[in-house]
């Protein structure tokens, strides 16, 4: 039997929201072992004083198997 946790992690991208994710995960991954998912719960764009968008940002849950 496996046992799953859940952490909450924030990630922002100059780029894309594809970006942001893609670098959340990989970061998340460094410190985490078996990272098997993850859950999109938000997205959002950080706007430059003039309107354009400076950074996408993504809340996501990741979900990664307990070791026995």
């Amino acid at each position: 039997m496996s046992i799953a946790k859940v952490v909450e992690i924030t990630s922002t991208s100059p780029g894309s929201f594809e970006d942001a994710i893609r670098k959340g995960i990989a970061k998340a991954q460094k410190t985490i072992d078996n990272v098997r998912g993850a859950w999109i719960s938000e997205q959002k764009v950080i706007l430059a004083e003039d309107g354009t968008i400076k950074h996408f940002r993504v809340d996501m849950k990741l979900t990664f198997i307990l070791d026995d």
